[in-house]
């Protein structure tokens, strides 16, 4: 395995290519800058590396990964190791277990070591915008530094969204979205309700129904799917009939997009197993009660919200959305040259999000990108084709 060039060094200087103050890198200007620290910036990281580009990963949080350290201290992910893996770096373990999110972190955290990719923690990008030389801007909390193409791998997870109806519930009513919340000791005992019927919502509250009475507010049906069919895992029946390699130009790529799946969990299964009552959307609370969409109300003493998330890009000064406010890009390439995304759900398939199948994004796009630096500096080049017709993927 080729080892990539080493950018910068490591904490108190020693190697490894995670520097925690800006002053250790004397470097200001870059060839690529990528923002965000988690799978999605390392896995365009290591491919930068190995074509020796001058880059820099820049991560807001004081550690890689942050949107994995934001979950519930028992997650387990349902794809298995063998399919949990960024590019180069086997997961470690059984191939056919599956990681914790402890296991996640610590092999991301290993990933960024192993291939001593140049990461600056620490390092919020308040502004991204273009000079007038055209090279891209991106401001931080003590400098600004300047690069020639950018990559925003901050991933679906960017803005916890909580409904307006947490307003009306009393002051006495514990309540947290599902990134604020760890483990079931943390919630009061009594009644809670858990809002949000898609994966998160039915295994926060598979654990919490062991301690406590549960109720999850679903408000879209979701197709269930088995974790297992005939011996095999489902990710290895959805890789062999080619859904997970489906494009969202494709017919089935856009009926799979109209309708999320849930993997290992059903409402039935919910109810008989582990007793927990499925509720229609909630409609509108008032003090400690809850009442949804059928009529009927419930008094509870906390609630958790799986209600998922929002981008946020109000911090890019440039024409990335389009008039309903949504990313407009091209597997990844927008309409200003330079500016890429990565990490987004179904970017281009439905495994564009997912760990172990990232990869496939980032390699378009780090050859995408070289090939256009490359016609840039007239340097000769193959033929690199261009991105599927425009598509927004980013709801607002």
């Amino acid at each position: 395995m080729n080892q990539p060039k080493v950018f910068g060094r490591g904490v108190g200087g020693k190697p490894g290519g995670i520097s925690e103050m800006v002053g250790e890198s004397n470097a200001r200007d870059y060839e690529v800058a990528v923002i965000g620290g988690g799978q999605a910036g390392l896995a365009i990281g290591y491919f930068l590396s190995r074509q020796g580009r001058r880059f820099v990963i820049l991560e807001r949080a004081a550690e890689i990964a942050p949107a994995w350290r934001a979950r519930w201290d028992s997650l387990t992910l349902f794809t298995p190791r063998r399919y949990s893996a960024l590019p180069g770096l086997p997961f470690p373990g059984d191939p056919d277990g599956y990681p914790t999110r402890d296991e996640v972190i610590a092999y991301l955290e290993g990933y960024a070591k192993t291939f001593q990719l140049p990461t600056e923690l620490n390092r919020e990008v308040k502004r991204l915008d273009q000079g007038d030389d055209g090279r891209f801007r991106l401001e931080l909390p003590d400098r600004t530094i300047a690069a020639e193409q950018v990559v925003v791998a901050t991933g679906p997870f960017q803005s916890a969204y909580v409904p307006k109806l947490a307003e009306r519930l009393g002051a006495d009513v514990f309540h947290t979205h599902a990134t604020g919340y760890r483990r079931p000791d943390q919630v009061p005992r009594g009644t809670v309700i858990v809002v949000g019927g898609g994966n998160t919502g039915f295994q926060i509250a598979k654990e919490l129904s062991a301690t406590h009475k549960v109720a999850l507010s679903v408000g879209t049906r979701q197709l269930p799917l088995p974790q297992q069919a005939l011996g095999r895992d489902l990710f290895w029946w959805l890789t062999k009939m080619g859904i997970l390699s489906a494009t969202i130009e494709s017919r089935l790529g856009r009926r799979l997009r109209e309708r999320d799946t849930l993997i290992g969990s059903s409402p039935k299964e919910l109810e008989r197993r582990y007793g927990v009552e499925v509720k229609p959307r909630a409609t509108s609370t008032s003090e400690r009660t809850v009442t949804f969409e059928d009529g009927t109300e419930m008094e509870v003493d906390a609630v958790i919200w799986a209600t998922g998330y929002r981008p946020d890009y109000s911090w890019i000064d440039l024409p990335v959305l389009d008039a309903h406010g949504r990313l407009r890009h091209r597997r990844g390439v927008t309409d200003v040259p330079g500016l890429y995304f990565l990490g987004l759900t179904w970017q281009y398939t439905r495994g564009s999000a997912l760990i172990g199948w990232v990869k496939d994004d980032a390699a378009f796009l780090a050859e995408y990108q070289q090939s256009k630096a490359a016609r840039a500096h007239g340097t000769p080049v193959g033929t690199m084709a261009e991105p599927a017709e425009a598509s927004s993927t980013e709801r607002s």
